[in-house]
């Protein structure tokens, strides 16, 4: 099986985003949002979380996948540079091998001046 193309996803991640987020994903650490803590800490402002960044490749998968991707996929990456909002982040996944029927495509999430935020690799079985 040939690896299909999948389409790149771009989204903005505000601070409106990053604050549902941190409430709906009951996750209370200050340095998300705009808070004094926030800004005296090791960025000196809020930084998106990274599973927003994490998932715009998630959802460029299963754009292209749909329930192979629910059922077999797998992201392995790692964190490159943090996301401060508002940010434009594109998320990008290049075919890169094909084994057994176990497709793999590098993966990158950047920021509109094209810097890495996160980069890895995504399989699944088609």
């Amino acid at each position: 099986m040939t690896a299909p193309d999948v389409a790149p996803v771009t989204r903005v991640i505000d601070q409106a985003g990053v604050d549902a987020y941190a409430r709906y994903g009951k996750d209370p650490n200050p340095i998300h949002r705009e808070t004094p803590e926030a800004y005296a800490g090791p960025f000196g402002r809020p930084v998106a979380h990274g599973m927003l960044v994490l998932a715009l490749a998630s959802e460029a998968m299963a754009g292209t996948f749909g329930r192979a991707w629910a059922e077999s996929g797998t992201l392995k990456i790692r964190w490159r540079s943090p996301a401060f909002p508002p940010i434009r982040v594109t998320a990008r996944c290049t075919p890169k091998s094909e084994a057994d029927g176990l497709l793999t495509y590098d993966v990158v999430c950047e920021d509109e001046a094209g810097e890495p935020l996160l980069t890895g690799t995504a399989t699944v079985r088609p």
